[in-house]
Formats: C-alpha cells, structure tokens, sequence
C-alpha cells in the first residue's frame, strides 16, 4: 500500500476515534430545553414520573381568553427517545434489623438491576426530566440525581422547567410507548458522605445545620403526613419552604440563581458554606434543598437524611412545633 495511502488512512482512523471519544459534556447540574435540543442524540433522556400513564397520554393545551396563545395546563407525552423512571423505582422498602422500612435508598445492587432495567446505559450523559409543574414532581427527579451520586454517577443533570418548559416551548414531543430495553450501567463507588441516618441528625449538635425541606404549616406542625408520627419539626431546624424554590414561567418551573440561594438561605436563617442535613416526611422533599444547597451553591458538606420524619418518629425521636 501506498505511504500516502496509509498516512490517509491512519489520520482517518485518528479523527474517528477522536470523534468517538470526545463525548457531549453536561454544562452543569442543570441544563435548558435549547441545550439539550441541540444535544438530543447524544444523551440518554430520564423521564421521572408518578403519572407513569402521563409518559404517552397528550398533554394538554388550554387557549388563554385574553389572547390565540395556547396555555399548557396539563402534561402529557415525553422528549423523542425519552425512557420512563416509574417514582416507585426511586425508592425502596428494607429489611433493617427486625423492622421492615418505606422510603429507603435501594441497596446498590438493586438500584443498579432497576435502572438496567429501565434502560439506562453506560458512558453516556444522563438527563433527568420531571413533569416540571410541581414542585413535589420536580424534586422527584432531583431524588433520583441524589440516588445516582451516592452511586458514583457524575454525568448526571436535571432539565430546568421539566416537561412542562419543553411542551411550553412548542418543542417536539411523542405519546409513542418506549420498547423495553435492557441497560449495562453500572454503579461506581459508594458515597456515604452524601447520606445521613437518624444518629447523624441526633449527633448534629450546632455544628450541623437541619434543614426542613417542608411547607410552612408541616413544619410548625400544623399539618402532617399520615406516616409522620408527631406533629411539628426538629429541634434547631430552620426551614426553606418548597415553594420558594423554584420560579414558574408558563406553568413550568425553573430554578434560581445561585446568588439567589444564597440571600434566600441567609434569609433563612441557613449559612450557605457551613454543613448541612436536608429533611422532610420521607426523603422525597428533602432533594430539594439538598440539591439547592449542594449541587447549584456548591455546599459538598451537605447530606439528605434518607427516611426522615418517618424513620425519626418511628425511631421515637421527639418534635417540636406551635404550642
């Protein structure tokens, strides 16, 4: 064979296998419906839903009275190629001890098999997309990026405004059933660092901030949930509200600024830098400021405490609230 020929031939080889592994890189834990349009083909898209039936029903568009603009107000259907997270698979029951526990992080082996099982494949990023109208849908998804670090995953982001901001956006969209697919993803090393148990929060002392994920009237104990037992917060937890987290633009909620965290967790009575433990009922609410504080502020020393008010209570730890 000719030199020339096979200098050719070898530059070729190069580019190609240059090309190959100069794989698409997330900009961050979150990412915009115009990003990843662009970068559709080279991610895997995780569409994380309670509404599993949502996943191939038609949204829903409702025409605003003061203008022809189409107004979504219910979402349906799913970004081309998107595979379905059933919420379910994002949390498990454990055995622990003699007890039988709800709401748990899935043991490694098993949230590897689930997410396999979904489809999920290894080496390429991973983009979580939640309904997007909701606060509740929204953290969701960000329990599902919790649960991929403390496995080792790093290539992983969240979709701001969800759904809703894509079908908001007028981008394209199908209600086609996903076949099923068998993925080869594999957790990596364990992080216990990102977890926290009930004797971390008893061990807080005033050098770990608590942190209440819930609404206002959950915290003060007003309200609760079923399988909460006791009204009311920990002692010495602050609380960031769900509500404050996001921002909705046509029915689509989207994070805030950094910066924006930061006033909002001073004004909270939460130091941005100093380590924290996220709560709530059940671990679910809890991603929430969790992923606030970690992941957009930058605070590595913060941790979710998997079981929350359920584990607490059940541990028989008290609460405290409005008299």
């Amino acid at each position: 064979m000719p030199r020339f020929l096979t200098r050719a031939l070898l530059g070729l080889a190069l580019l190609g296998l240059a090309a190959a592994t100069r794989a698409v890189e997330l900009p961050g834990p979150v990412v915009d419906a115009a990003w990843v349009a662009r970068h559709l083909p080279d991610l895997q898209v995780l569409e994380v839903r309670s509404d599993v039936a949502s996943f191939t029903r038609q949204p829903v568009f409702e025409t605003d009275k003061k203008s022809p603009k189409k107004l979504l107000s219910d979402v349906g259907g799913h970004l081309p190629g998107a595979r379905l997270v059933d919420f379910k698979l994002v949390r498990a029951d454990r055995q622990v001890g003699e007890r039988k526990l709800k709401y748990l992080l899935p043991e490694k082996a098993e949230f590897q098999a689930r997410m396999q099982g979904v489809g999920v494949q290894a080496g390429r990023p991973i983009v979580l997309v939640p309904a997007g109208q909701d606060i509740a849908d929204v953290d969701e998804a960000l329990r599902l990026y919790w649960t991929f670090k403390v496995y080792g995953e790093d290539r992983v982001a969240v979709l701001d405004g969800g759904a809703a901001g894509w079908l908001a956006e007028g981008r394209e969209f199908s209600v086609a059933p996903v076949a099923p697919a068998t993925g080869n993803w594999q957790a990596g090393t364990e992080r216990p660092q990102l977890v926290a148990g009930t004797a971390d929060v008893l061990a807080a002392g005033s050098s770990v901030q608590l942190v209440d994920g819930r609404p206002l009237p959950q915290f003060h104990g007003l309200t609760k949930r079923d399988y909460v037992g006791a009204h009311g917060h920990i002692a010495g937890a602050q609380v960031l509200a769900p509500e404050l987290l996001t921002r909705s633009v046509n029915g689509a909620l989207y994070f805030l600024p950094a910066r924006t965290y930061e006033a909002l967790l001073r004004a909270s009575r939460i130091d941005p830098t100093a380590p924290a433990i996220a709560y709530c009922n059940s671990g679910h609410l809890a991603a929430g400021p969790w992923f606030v504080m970690s992941e957009i502020v930058g605070n590595r020393q913060t941790r979710l405490y998997d079981g929350s008010l359920y584990l607490w209570t059940l541990d028989k730890q008290p609460l405290v609230g409005l008299p």
